[in-house]
C-alpha cells in the first residue's frame, strides 16, 4: 500500500477563549486586594494608563423589598444586562468538573446543586497546580478548627454561629468577640452561642477559643483531669503569682509549701498560646466590597464599596503623541497594543462592579429574611436559583461570590455565607433547609422518654412526609449520624440499661 501526501479543507466550529475573555474571567474572581495588585501591575507596564484621582459618582444603591412584588424583583442599576456581555460563561465554557463538583449524595438532595455554605473561599490562578505545596503546607489554626468542626455534629444553624466564632479567634487562639453582642448581631440567643462555644472549646489544641488566660488553662488542666478547687483559686489569683505571693498564695488555695510548688510547676508546663503551633496569617483589613443598610419602608439599599474599586483612566492626550512619534511597525504594534489592553481594563472593571452590583442584590432579595430576623432565617439558596433570577450562567455567580464580602446590619459575611442546601416539601409547597430539617430530627430524638417512644429511621422519615418534608431514609440516617445520634436499637439498649 503506497503512502501519499493529500492536501484536505474541513470546515468545523470549537469554542476559543481568548486571552482577555480569560483575563475578564479571572477578574471576577480575585479578592478586592488581588484586584488591586493587579490593577497596580497594570500601570507600571502599560504607559497608556493612568489612575483617577477623581472623586466620581458612586454607583446608585439598589433598593429590595422585603417582601417583593412580581414587578419588583428586578434590579435597576444594571437593567440594561450590560453586565452579561463578556464576562458571564456560557454552558460550553464550564468544565466537567465545574458542572459536578459536588458528591453525588449532596447533589441530588439539593437539587443537583452545591451547599456553598461551607465552601471555602477560591484560590489564585497561580497556585492552583501547586499540589505539592498543598500537601505539605502547615495548617492555619482557623483551617485546623473548621475541619474539626465539619466532623462536630453540629446543625446547620449551629455551624453557621460556629463559623463566625472561629473568625473571632486570634493567632494565639483566644476568642475575640463579646457572647453577648454577637447573639445579638446574628439574631440568636445567647445561650446557643454559648453552647457553640463550648464545643468548640473541646477542640484541639487544648485550650482554644478561651477569652482569658485564666480560662485557657482551667481548660487545659480540665483535660488532663488536674481541675481540682485548689487549682481554681490558684488560677483565680493569677496576679499574686506574677508578684510570687506564696505566703499569700498558700493561705488561699489551702495547701502547704510543697503542694503549692508542684501546682505551680503544672501552670508553668501548660500552654498560654494554644494557636501558636499554627501556620499564622498575614494580618490584613477586611474591606467589605458591598454595603447593605436599611431605608425607609422595609427597603434594604445595597451599594458598592467604592473605596475597593481601583479607579483607572486611558490617557487620550499621550496615546496621541506618541502614535504621532512613532515610527517603526514595533513601535505602532506596541502603542496600538497598549491602547487595547488599557480600553479593555477600564471596560473590565465596569462590568466587574456591575455584576457584583448585581449579584449581591439578589442575594439580599433572596436572603432578606436573616437581614431582618437573624441566623434562624436563613433560606435554602443555591447558585442556579441566583443565576436564574439575574439571567447569568452558574460559573459567574460562583466566581463572583468567591473572595467577596458584604457588610450587613449583622456584621461582615462572605458572599457564599449565604448558600444553604434544602429539602424538597412533599406537599409541593416551599422548600425546607436542611438545618430545620436536622433540628426537626434532634427533637424527635430528644422527645422520646421510653423505650417504646424510639423512632427508627423509617419512622422519622414518616413522621416528618406527614409534616411536609420529602426526605429518603439514608438522608435522614445521614444528619442523624452527623449529629452523633445512636441508631435506635442503640437508643432502646442504652434506655434499657439506664432502667
Amino acid at each position: 500500500m503506497a503512502l501519499g501526501h493529500r492536501l484536505e479543507l474541513r470546515q468545523g466550529q470549537g469554542l476559543v477563549i481568548t486571552p482577555q475573555l480569560q483575563q475578564a474571567i479571572k477578574l471576577l474572581q480575585l479578592s478586592n486586594i488581588e484586584l488591586d495588585a493587579f490593577v497596580e501591575a497594570e500601570l507600571e507596564r502599560n504607559p497608556l494608563l493612568q489612575r483617577d484621582e477623581g472623586e466620581g459618582e458612586s454607583e446608585a444603591p439598589a433598593e429590595i423589598e422585603r417582601e417583593p412584588v412580581a414587578s419588583d424583583l428586578g434590579v435597576d442599576v444594571v437593567a440594561d444586562g450590560s453586565a452579561n456581555s463578556e464576562m458571564d460563561a456560557t454552558p460550553d465554557d464550564v468544565s466537567p468538573g465545574e458542572r459536578a463538583s459536588g458528591d453525588g449524595e449532596q447533589a441530588q438532595e439539593a437539587g443537583g446543586q452545591i451547599d456553598w455554605s461551607r465552601a471555602g473561599g477560591g484560590g489564585s490562578f497561580e497556585h492552583d497546580g501547586d499540589y505539592e505545596g498543598a500537601l505539605t503546607a502547615i495548617p492555619t489554626l482557623s483551617e485546623h478548627l473548621q475541619s474539626q468542626l465539619a466532623q462536630s455534629g453540629l446543625s446547620a444553624t449551629e455551624q453557621l454561629v460556629a463559623n463566625v466564632l472561629i473568625d473571632g479567634v486570634d493567632e494565639g487562639g483566644y476568642l475575640r468577640l463579646d457572647l453577648a453582642e454577637t447573639a445579638e448581631r446574628l439574631g440568636c440567643a445567647e445561650t446557643m452561642v454559648e453552647r457553640v462555644l463550648t464545643v468548640l472549646q473541646g477542640f484541639e489544641p487544648t485550650g482554644v477559643c478561651a477569652r482569658d488566660v485564666r480560662e485557657c488553662l482551667a481548660l487545659q488542666l480540665k483535660d488532663q483531669n488536674r481541675y481540682d478547687p485548689a487549682m481554681a483559686a490558684l488560677l483565680d489569683n493569677l496576679d499574686m503569682l506574677a508578684r510570687r505571693d506564696m505566703n499569700g498564695l498558700r493561705k488561699v488555695c489551702g495547701v502547704d509549701e510543697e503542694d503549692l510548688r508542684e501546682m505551680i510547676a503544672e501552670i508553668r508546663s501548660l500552654t498560654p498560646r494554644p494557636g501558636a503551633a499554627y501556620a499564622s496569617e498575614t494580618a490584613e483589613t477586611l474591606v467589605p466590597d458591598v454595603h447593605v443598610r436599611e431605608g425607609l419602608g422595609g427597603m434594604w439599599h445595597v451599594e458598592l464599596n467604592t473605596d475597593t474599586l481601583p479607579r483607572v483612566l486611558v490617557d487620550q492626550r499621550y496615546h496621541a503623541r506618541v502614535s504621532k512619534g512613532a515610527r517603526t511597525d514595533q513601535e505602532k504594534t506596541f502603542v496600538s497594543d497598549c491602547m487595547a489592553t488599557a480600553n479593555w481594563l477600564v471596560k473590565s472593571l465596569d462590568q466587574r462592579a456591575k455584576t457584583i452590583l448585581k449579584v449581591s442584590s439578589e442575594i439580599v432579595r433572596q436572603q432578606d429574611g436573616f437581614l431582618a430576623f437573624g441566623v434562624e432565617h436563613l433560606r435554602p439558596l443555591n447558585l442556579k436559583t441566583v443565576a436564574d433570577a439575574i439571567g447569568m450562567h452558574e460559573s459567574t455567580v460562583s466566581r463572583v461570590t468567591s473572595n467577596k464580602y458584604i457588610a450587613t446590619p449583622r456584621g461582615v459575611f462572605e458572599l457564599k455565607f449565604f448558600f444553604t442546601s434544602a429539602i424538597q416539601s412533599s406537599e409541593g409547597g416551599e422548600a425546607h433547609s436542611a438545618a430545620s430539617v436536622r433540628h426537626k430530627i434532634k427533637g424527635l430524638v430528644e422527645a422520646e422518654r421510653r423505650e417504646a417512644d424510639v423512632h427508627s429511621d423509617d419512622a422519622i422519615v414518616e413522621i416528618l412526609k406527614t409534616a411536609g418534608v420529602d426526605i429518603a431514609r439514608r438522608t435522614v440516617a445521614k444528619y442523624r449520624e452527623a449529629m452523633r445520634i445512636p441508631s435506635s436499637v442503640e437508643r432502646r439498649r442504652l434506655m434499657k440499661e439506664a432502667c
